[in-house]
Parts: C-alpha cells; structure tokens; sequence
C-alpha cells in the first residue's frame, strides 16, 4: 500500500522543489493552483499516485486544472482557451465524469453500478482521465477521516461502488486494495476494527513466522540451485472479511492470513520450487492449483499450494516467474473476472486488455505514449439513461424507438415519440451515451408496419423487430395478406417496373405460394426493395443486347454466384447465401464460417448470424458484394410536392446521403397552387437502394409523393 504519509506535509511549491526541472504544461497548472484555495495535500497526494502509475506530465496537469474549474470557474473560463486541446480533452473528461458521480449520489448502486462504471467508461473517451479519477478518490479517501459522517459516508460508498471494481477491472492493484479497505474501513467501522484487532493480536507472531518460513525456503531453494525471490504476501483487511463471508469461515480457520510469494526466472523454476516446497513441507490435500498448466480463462498462470509450515501451522505459497507476475498485476490476466465472477462480453474485455497494456512498464518517451492514448476506442455500445437514471446498455446505431422496445415489449408498442434530454426528437433518433431518454407513449398499443422497413430508419436492433412482428403476427391472415398485397403493388407502381411473372417470385424467398410473400413482406421478413430488384432482374434482357438511353434502367444478370463476394483478406472460398435471411446483391452483409460448408453469408441485421456470433464471435467476418455485383445503375425519379424554404436542399442532402449520385435535375413551381415538380436523372447502385431512397424522400415534410420515372 503506497503511505499518504510520503508527501502529506508538503504542498505543491515543496513537491516542485523535490521534483526538480518540470516541463512547462505542468509548471503552468502549479503555477496557477498555487494561488488558489486547493487542498494542496491531496493535490500532492494525486501528483505521486499518478507519477508511481507512469502518467505523463500532461494527465498530471489536467488533475490540476481540473481543481482550477471547480474552485474557481471564472478563473478556468479565461485560461481554458489558451490550453491545448489535448489538456481540455483530459479536463473535460472529468467534467463528464461528474454526472455519474451525481447520477450515483441521486440512485446509489441500486440501479446497477455496473452500468454506471460503463457509462464512465463510454463518455471518457481519452483513457487517462481513468487514472486521474482513481487517484484523485484515494487521496479523498485517505483525507476522509477528518471529514464528517455525512460526507464520509457517501464517499466511501461511490468508491466501493465505482472506484474499487473499476480498478480492480483495470488491475491497478496499488490502488484497488487501498480504496477497497478504506470504503470498508467507513462503511463498516466495527467489523473493519474487529478484523484489524485480530491481525494486530497476531502480527509481532506472524510476521516472525513469514521471517522464520522464508529463511528456511530461501536456503533450501539456494541448495537446490534455485535462484529466486522471496517475500511475504500482504493480506488485506477487506480481503479477509470478504474471504470469511464467501466460505463461511471464522478468522481462526484462514489458512492463508499467512502466506509467501516466490519469483523466479523461469517455468522449469517454478515447479523445481514447487518440489522443494513440497519436499520441505507437507502440502494440504485439495489445496493445490496449476495455474501454468491449465491458465484461467483470464490467462491468470500461477502455482498455488498450501502446506503445513514451521511450528505446525499453515501456509500458502505462491510461485510464478517474475514476467508472469508481472501479468498477473497489471497485464492481460483479467484478475477482476475471477475474483468477481463475471463473465463480461469479449469486445470489452478486448478494450479493458488494451487499457492494461498501456500501465506496464516501458521505455518509451512521453511522447509516443500520449500519441497512443490519443487513440480512441471504437465503442460499439451506447449507454443512456432512463428517466430514473437507469443505465440501459444498446448497440451503436439504436434509436429511441429500440430504447422504447427494450424497456418494455409494450413501450414499445405503444411509443409515440421520445424525449431526449429533455428535447422532442423523431422515433428515428440515436441517442448517444449519457444521454437521458424518455419515451412519449399513447394509451393504445399501435405499432406501425413502417417501423419495419429498414429503409425508413425506426429500428436498428433485430430484437425490436422480432417483436413488431409478433405483435403483426397476431393480426388475422387476411389482414396480413391485404397489406402485403398493398405494399406489392404500391412498390411496383413507384419503381415502375415493366410486367413480370410474378409466379416465380416466391421460389427467390423459400417460399411456396405467392400468398406466403404478400404475408412475408407485411411482416418485414421480406423488404419491398429485395421484390423489386428480383422482378428487375427477371426482367432484364440478356447482357448482349445494346444499352438503353440515359433515363432507363442499365440491365444487368442477376449476380448469385460466388464471385459476386468479396471476403477480406480471403480468396477462392466456398460461399453460400444463408436460406434464413436470403441475402440479395446489396444488401449488408457478414459471413459465418461453418464447418464443412465454407462462408454461410448473412444479411448484416440477421437474427440468426446474431445468435451465432454471441456463441463463436471469431467465426465472424467481413464480407462485400464484389464487382460483379457494383454495377450502377442510371433511373429517372419524380418528386412532388408543396413548396417550402429549403426543400430542393433537404431533398439532395437525402439523396447525396444515400450514397446515390446526381447526374441531371430540374425543379419546377407552380405559382398559382404552391406545388412542386421536381425530376432527378440518378445512378443507383440496385433497385432495393433506389426503393430506399423512395420511401426516405417521401417522409420528408411536404413531399406528397415521389416514384421512379419510366424511360418509355
């Protein structure tokens, strides 16, 4: 445990002088804190926390300045502009750290701590804003005791909560132990004293038995040629009760209150010191573990035995190599899963793994250190906030009508509109982390079929879908077969496409009857433009025939075959089109690799390939259309409408954010009426895209109607 005593009588003008020629970002926040009212102890205290985990100059500074905008906000308003953005970066994250702090003060763990400790980690998006947090609650922690109950209390409880966990996830093990035996030592007073009275009963006899233990281990590892370090293993207060409660076990009856650690250089070392403990002492029977051998699922490598010692009573013994505990402390070993029991998703513990790798020792200069963690994490979850400040966990991309549907099946239903942070927004908005949403429902339950379309943008995850679905499922069958039929014939009427035989179209789908398609496609599980682009094709003339004129549709062969795809870093393997989802050229997609039958290729938003890459995420991966499946192609489409200010903007900013590609326009208004004509000459890469672009247009405000131009 590193002692607050090291510095607590100096302040920051002492820690200057000790520290000797510092660079000039950090003289410049000492300088400033130095005429401000701060509790220049625990600014110190923070100071040598940071330096003892290898922070650099400039995270230290941005704990200063962060002192600077809460004691005097004016202050940090005028020189905020003159700082570096990197500095008000770092400042900024403990800003938003605050509200967490608050959300936390105003709920406690009850709604999740967990979810809060994401949320933290989801809104910090420069990684050592983390250290500075945890340091920063030590040094209140250890001041703690002078302060009142009041206060004290919910300190101490905000650390057990979020600061200890998050720090043992991180394996900052200097000061998970310390934060956990203070936030105990308050919370609990009288079992923290009980507990320390034990140890304090036994001390002056187990610390002469640690001595007397490793001198007789020491030469006999010496005599067995064994070079290695010894030590006592620290055990802390916390730890113990924690270990009491678990295994419902008296203080007199922990075996391993006592209990060394050896180091040395190498795997064949470690079990030659296993035999000569063995040899020395008789080991307890079912207390020894091969960690080496058999890692935990956190890479966790480490021997641990129990033995009868000197004077008959028991001893854990630890042996690992000096790299190996290295890990273990503060690299990939993940400790926190073991300890805690959790099973946490494998894209976090990735990130988590990466924030450890950057606390190990290493020679790089300041420098190349910032430029790495000025590398943010691709963060593929949001974390937002209900009304009451629960923490709901989406994926990047949900929108408020997503939020709505994992709240409740009937929320969902039943949603109207959202508010977001206090702001009406539209049922197609993605909150971002941290944001606070609430969902504006009606009395009855109403989904709309429109909520299905991928197209229009309501709902992102397939979850949300499924139940949208189930809810038009209930409907009777000609209800269902009545609206497929009108979106059939709506979509072919706005594509204009020419006749087709639409008898085959079923077969395309996995289908039977023409009846089971109408039913499919009111439910979602087929989309308008996936028909479209079939018929399209069914009805394209043979590649050898000449070009059509600028206005129709360039025909190309339906692209089935495997060189329709593309999949990264991989040529020449067998692919097949997953008979779930039935994926068409176009659309996103992902591969699944089988066994046996190559790359099983998926719709992106396909339950089933959800399923699969939760239970073998690393069997995932990336597929495209290739170009054979790129080709373009040049439509006429036909807008109307009433005029408005900004309409011909809002509606190219749509087509120019729908990856299509304006070639020719004209606009025309009609005085007298206040309508509207607008026509478009596109290149579009299929008809499902076009379909897309269609029905996006055609929520925009005062556009009654918008459909594709016949080149006849």
């Amino acid at each position: 445990m590193v002692q607050a005593a090291l510095n607590a009588s100096s302040g920051l003008a002492e820690w200057r002088e000790r520290a000797g020629s510092v660079p000039p970002v950090l003289g410049e926040a000492l300088d400033t804190c130095a005429l401000l009212p701060i509790s220049q102890v625990e600014c110190v205290d923070v100071l040598e926390l940071l330096a003892m985990l290898g922070c650099d100059s400039q995270t230290q500074a941005a704990a200063l300045w962060f002192e600077v905008s809460r004691i005097d906000p004016a202050l940090w308003a005028l020189r905020e502009p003159q700082l570096p953005a990197e500095l008000q970066r770092l400042v900024g994250g403990q800003v938003a750290a605050e509200r967490v702090w608050a959300l936390h003060a105003q709920h406690g763990a009850d709604h999740g701590a967990e979810g809060l400790r994401r949320l933290l980690l989801a809104i910090i998006r420069d990684l050592r804003v983390v250290f500075i947090l945890l340091a920063r609650q030590l040094a209140r922690m250890r001041a703690a005791s002078s302060l009142p109950d009041a206060e004290r209390q919910p300190l101490a409880r905000l650390t057990r909560d979020i600061h200890a966990p998050l720090a043992n996830r991180l394996g900052i093990w200097q000061l998970k132990w310390e934060l956990e035996d203070l936030s105990f030592r308050y919370l609990q007073p009288d079992t923290y004293k009980r507990i320390a009275r034990l140890l304090d009963e036994r001390r002056v006899d187990r610390e002469e038995f640690i001595r007397e233990s490793l001198a007789t281990l020491h030469g006999a590892l010496e005599a067995a040629g064994i070079r290695a370090e010894l030590a006592g293993r620290p055990k802390h207060i916390y730890s113990i009760w924690k270990k009491m409660q678990r295994k419902a076990l008296e203080f007199s009856d922990l075996y391993d209150i006592r209990a060394v650690r050896v180091l040395v250089d190498s795997i064949g070392d470690c079990y030659g010191a296993l035999g000569v403990v063995h040899t020395l002492w008789p080991h307890l029977p079912g207390e020894f573990d091969d960690y080496i051998a058999r890692p935990k699922g956190n890479d966790y490598r480490s021997l641990h035995t129990a033995v009868i010692g000197p004077r008959g009573k028991t001893l854990e013994v630890q042996i690992r190599t000096h790299q190996m505990h290295r890990i273990n402390e503060l690299g990939v070993a993940a400790h926190w899963r073991y300890k805690e029991g959790g099973a946490g998703d494998s894209e976090f513990e990735a990130k988590i793994a990466w924030m450890r790798r950057l606390l190990e020792p290493r020679p790089d200069s300041d420098g190349d250190l910032a430029a790495e963690l000025q590398t943010e994490l691709l963060e593929d979850r949001v974390y937002v906030l209900t009304p009451k400040g629960e923490v709901v966990d989406l994926p990047r991309g949900a929108t408020v009508l997503d939020f709505a549907y994992h709240v409740h099946t009937e929320v969902g239903h039943r949603c109207r509109g959202a508010k977001v942070n206090g702001r009406i927004v539209p049922l197609t908005f993605q909150p971002t982390s941290g944001d606070r949403v609430e969902v504006l429902t009606a009395k009855v339950a109403e989904p709309s079929r429109d909520w299905l379309s991928s197209h229009h943008g309501y709902l992102h995850t397939s979850r949300a879908k499924e139940k949208v679905r189930t809810w038009f499922r209930r409907i009777a069958h000609d209800a269902n077969l009545a609206a497929g039929r009108a979106i059939f014939e709506k979509e072919i009427k706005r594509l204009a496409l020419p006749a087709a035989d639409i008898g085959k179209l079923p077969a395309h789908f996995h289908l039977k009857t023409h009846d089971e398609l109408l039913v499919a496609l009111a439910l979602g599980e087929v989309a308008p433009g996936q028909i479209a682009r079939v018929l399209q094709e069914a009805a394209a003339p043979a590649p050898a025939a000449p070009p059509p004129p600028t206005g129709a549709a360039q025909p190309r062969q339906a692209v089935r075959d495997q060189s329709a795809l593309s999949i990264e870093g991989i040529g020449n393997l067998l692919t097949t089109l997953a008979r779930c989802c039935q994926p068409l050229p176009g659309d996103p997609v992902r591969g699944f690799v089988t066994r046996g039958r190559g790359v099983s290729v998926h719709r992106a938003d396909c339950a089933s390939l959800a399923r699969l890459a939760r239970r073998d995420p690393d069997r995932v991966i990336e597929v495209e259309w290739g170009k054979a499946a790129a080709q373009a192609y040049e439509v006429d489409i036909e807008l109307r409408g009433y005029d408005r200010k900004g309409l011909q903007k809002d509606v190219t900013s749509l087509i120019s954010n729908m990856g299509t590609h304006i070639i020719a326009s004209s606009s025309r208004v009609f005085a007298q009426t206040g309508e509207v004509e607008m026509r478009f000459t596109l290149r579009v890469r299929d008809f499902e895209q076009l379909s897309g672009l269609l029905s996006r247009l055609v929520a925009l405000p005062n556009v009654v109607d918008a459909r594709r131009v016949s080149g006849a």
